[in-house]
C-alpha cells in the first residue's frame, strides 16, 4: 500500500467517521465573539495570504478537505456566494487541510473556484480555530471579529450563510 493510499485509508476508517458523528451533534450555527486569530498560509504558486490583509471586508473562512463529501457539495455554493457579494466587500478564504496540496488543487480545478485557498498541510490554523468537523466555516466581520461558526454542511446551510453575509455587509 502506498503512503498516499495509507493516508486515505486512515482518513476513511478513523477520521471521517469521527467527524461525521461529531457533526451530527453540533448546532447548525453558533454565535462567536472576539478577534479572529490571524494567520498566513501559502496559496497556489509562491504567494501567501495573511488574514489581517482582508480586514475591512466580511470574510468567510472555510476549512475543507478534498476527501470530505459535504465539502465537495458546498464548494460550488460558496463560490456562487463569493461571486454574488464580492463587489460589496465579501471575501472567502478557503483553508484546505489536506496533507498533500495536489489533492486540493485537483478539486479546485474541477469546481472552478476563484476565491483564495491557503494550504494548512500541518493543520496549525485548524488547531488555532479548534476545527473539529469538516467542513467548518467561520464568519468574520469587517473589524476582524469572529461572529458565526458553522460545523459541517447540509443542504440549506448556504441560505444561513447568505443571511449572515448580508447582515455583516450592512454593519
Amino acid at each position: 500500500m502506498t503512503r498516499r493510499n495509507l493516508i486515505r485509508w486512515i482518513a476513511a476508517t478513523l477520521i471521517i467517521p469521527g467527524l461525521l458523528l461529531g457533526t451530527a451533534t453540533f448546532a447548525k450555527t453558533e454565535n462567536l465573539s472576539g478577534p479572529a486569530p490571524d494567520f498566513t498560509l501559502p496559496l497556489a504558486g509562491k504567494k501567501k495570504l495573511k488574514l489581517s490583509q482582508l480586514q475591512g471586508n466580511v470574510v468567510m473562512i472555510n476549512f475543507w478537505a478534498s476527501w470530505c463529501g459535504p465539502c465537495r457539495e458546498e464548494m460550488p455554493l460558496i463560490e456562487d456566494l463569493f461571486q454574488k457579494y464580492k463587489k460589496l466587500g465579501f471575501v472567502v478564504y478557503g483553508v484546505n487541510v489536506d496533507t498533500n496540496p495536489q489533492d486540493a488543487q485537483a478539486l479546485l480545478k474541477e469546481t472552478g473556484v476563484s476565491f483564495p485557498v491557503g494550504y494548512d498541510t500541518k493543520n496549525k490554523v485548524s488547531q488555532l480555530y479548534s476545527v473539529d468537523s469538516m467542513p467548518s466555516t467561520v464568519m468574520v466581520d469587517r473589524k476582524g471579529n469572529m461572529r458565526f461558526l458553522h460545523r459541517g454542511y447540509k443542504p440549506g446551510y448556504e441560505k444561513d450563510y447568505e443571511k449572515q453575509i448580508r447582515q455583516l455587509i450592512r454593519e
